[in-house]
C-alpha cells in the first residue's frame, strides 16, 4: 500500500464543512440522529457560547462522550482554541491538576456529573470563565452548513491531551491539526473507510483511541458513529443488529463481552454470533491482547481480530493488515507514511531480530509537551520519538512488543498509569510513611496494580479496603491499587532505589 498523501492544507473542520454530505447521518446517541449540518450547527452555537476564549487559548470541558462533547470539541476549533478533553471518571484533584498545568480560558462543564460543583467553583477560584450544558437542551436547532467561523491552519494547535509518563503527574501532549489530518488520512486508508461505515463507539473520548481511531476517523470519511452504553448485552445487541459495520475496544472489554456471551441463553449466543459476523472490521489496541482473548474471539463470532500500536504522542504507528495476515501477539507492520525503528540503549538500529527500544518519526507524531521543554527534549533523539516501548521485528516486518522500559508504567485496562503519580499521592496519606506501586499480571485487566506501604510509626494501620476508597477521592479508578501489602520497610538495592522486580514477585507469590 502507498503511502496516503497527506493534505497538509486540509484539517478535520475543513473536511467536514466541505466534503461531508450534509443530510448524512454523522452521530447518534439514544435513538437521537444528527446529520452532519446538524454537527455543523451545533458547532457554531457553541463557538457563540464559549466568548471570552480567543485564538490559541485553551478551553477544557467535562462532558461524557457522545454527541454533545463532539459539538463543544468542534465549536473549540471553531473559535481557533485548542480542545483540552477531561476524563469524566477522574475526580476532582486529578481534574485541578489539568486545569493547573493548562491554564485554560473556558471550561464546560456538563452539570449533572458528580464532580461539576466542586469543578465549577475550582475553575472560577483559577480565573477562568464556567459555561454549563444547557439542562434540557436548547430547543432552536442550528442545521445550517455556512462555513465555521474560524477554520484552523495545520500549524495551529488543535489538542491538549493529558498522558502519564515516568516522571509523575500527567503530561499535555500538544498536537496540531496536521499532526490530526496526519493520523486519521493513514487509518483510514490502512483500515478501508467509507462513507457507509457505522462504528458502535464505547471508548472514552480523552484519549486517541476514542478521539481519533473511532471518532475522528468516522467524520472524516462521512461515516456515522454511534455511540454506546458499554453494557455488554447491549453492545452485543448492536453489533447483531446488521447496522454496525465497525467496533473497537481495548482487550479488558473483549474479555467482558466473552463472559457476557458464555452466561447467555444457547438462542442468544447464536443469534450474536450470527449478527456480529456481519461485520467488516474489529479492533483491538492500548493494551496487548492475550491469545487466549483473541482465539476466542474469533471461535464465537469468527472475527480476527486486528492488533495495532500507538501512543498519544505519535497516534498509531504500527497496524496488523486489514487484507493479510493478522498474527496473534504482533502489531504489524509499520503503517504508510510512518517512520519506525528498534535502537539499543545508545540508539544505534539493532539487527533483525533483536530487541529494544521502538522509536518513530513522521507528520503524526506530537510537538511538544506542554510548558515542559526539559521532557519535550528528552523524549526525542536525533528527531526520533522514543516511545519507552521494547519492540523486536519478526518475520515479514510485523513488531511485537516485549514491554515497558520503565517498571515503573502500568498498562491496566488499556490505560497506562504512572506508578510515580501513585505513590506520590499516597505518600500524603497520614499512616502511610512510604510506598512502592507495581504492576501484577492479571488475566482480565493485563496488569493489576500493588501497592507494597511502610506505615508510620504510631499510626494505626488502615486495611486494604479503606486505602482504596481514600485513594478513589483523589485518583482515578484505574490507578488505585486492587491490593496493599503492609511491610517494615521496601526492599532497596545498595544505592537506595526501591526494588520493584522484587516488590512485583513478592505481591505474585
Amino acid at each position: 500500500m502507498q503511502p496516503p498523501d497527506h493534505a497538509t492544507d486540509l484539517t478535520l473542520p475543513d473536511r467536514i464543512a466541505d466534503a461531508s454530505p450534509a443530510r448524512r447521518t454523522a452521530l447518534v446517541e439514544d435513538l437521537v440522529r444528527w446529520t452532519y449540518a446538524r454537527l455543523l450547527g451545533e458547532a457554531t452555537a457553541w463557538c457563540d457560547r464559549l466568548a471570552p476564549a480567543e485564538a490559541g487559548d485553551r478551553i477544557a470541558y467535562l462532558v461524557p462522550p457522545g454527541r454533545i462533547h463532539v459539538a463543544v470539541q468542534f465549536g473549540v476549533w471553531a473559535r481557533g482554541a485548542v480542545a483540552v478533553p477531561l476524563a469524566v471518571s477522574h475526580p476532582l484533584p486529578e481534574l485541578e491538576h489539568v486545569l493547573d498545568d493548562a491554564g485554560p480560558r473556558v471550561v464546560v462543564i456538563d452539570p449533572t456529573l458528580p464532580q461539576a460543583p466542586r469543578l465549577t467553583a475550582s475553575a472560577r477560584a483559577r480565573g477562568a470563565a464556567v459555561v454549563t450544558i444547557p439542562i434540557p437542551p436548547p430547543t432552536v436547532h442550528h442545521p445550517r452548513t455556512d462555513p465555521l467561523p474560524t477554520r484552523p491552519r495545520p500549524t495551529d494547535p488543535a489538542l491538549l491531551v493529558y498522558t502519564s509518563g515516568t516522571t509523575g503527574r500527567p503530561k499535555g501532549v500538544l498536537t496540531t491539526h496536521g499532526n490530526l489530518t496526519a493520523r486519521i488520512t493513514v487509518l483510514t486508508a490502512a483500515w478501508g473507510w467509507t462513507a457507509s461505515d457505522r462504528i458502535l463507539h464505547t471508548l472514552p473520548l480523552h484519549h486517541i483511541h476514542g478521539l481519533v481511531n473511532a471518532l475522528a476517523c468516522a467524520l472524516w470519511s462521512g461515516a456515522a458513529c454511534e455511540f454506546g452504553t458499554g453494557a455488554p448485552a447491549a453492545t452485543w445487541d448492536r453489533l447483531a443488529s446488521g447496522e454496525i459495520t465497525l467496533f473497537m475496544a481495548v482487550p479488558t472489554v473483549y474479555g467482558r463481552l466473552i463472559r457476557a456471551w458464555q452466561e447467555a441463553p444457547e438462542p442468544v449466543r447464536r443469534r450474536w454470533s450470527e449478527g456480529v459476523a456481519g461485520l467488516r472490521l474489529m479492533v483491538s489496541g492500548s493494551a496487548a491482547l492475550p491469545a487466549r482473548i483473541f482465539g476466542q474471539w474469533r471461535e464465537i463470532t469468527g472475527h480476527t481480530l486486528l492488533e495495532r500500536y500507538g501512543t498519544t504522542e505519535i497516534g498509531m504507528a504500527f497496524s496488523n493488515p486489514l487484507a493479510g495476515e493478522r498474527r496473534p501477539g504482533h502489531v504489524g507492520p509499520p503503517l504508510p507514511g510512518v517512520e519506525a525503528r528498534i535502537v539499543d540503549d545508545r540508539g544505534h538500529p539493532v539487527p533483525p531480530g533483536g530487541g529494544g527500544e521502538i522509536e518513530v518519526r513522521g507528520p503524526q507524531v506530537f510537538g511538544a509537551y506542554w510548558n515542559r521543554p526539559g521532557d519535550t527534549a528528552a523524549a526525542f533523539r536525533d528527531g526520533w520519538f522514543r516511545t519507552g516501548d521494547e519492540g523486536c521485528v519478526a518475520d515479514g516486518g510485523y513488531l511485537r512488543i516485549l514491554g515497558r522500559r520503565s517498571v515503573d508504567i502500568v498498562n491496566t485496562g488499556g490505560y497506562r498509569v504512572s506508578a510515580l503519580e501513585v505513590e506520590e499521592v499516597y505518600r500524603t496519606h497520614p499512616a502511610v510513611r512510604d510506598v512502592a506501586v507495581v504492576g501484577v499480571p492479571h488475566r482480565e485487566w493485563g496488569e493489576q496494580l500493588h501497592a507494597l506501604w511502610v506505615p508510620e510509626d504510631g499510626r494505626r494501620r488502615p486495611p486494604g479496603v479503606e486505602l482504596r476508597a481514600w485513594g478513589k477521592e483523589r485518583l482515578a479508578p484505574y490507578k488505585v491499587p486492587h491490593r496493599f501489602r503492609a511491610a517494615p520497610t521496601l526492599p532497596r538495592s545498595t544505592m537506595n532505589k526501591v526494588l520493584k522486580a522484587e516488590v512485583r514477585r513478592m505481591f505474585m507469590e
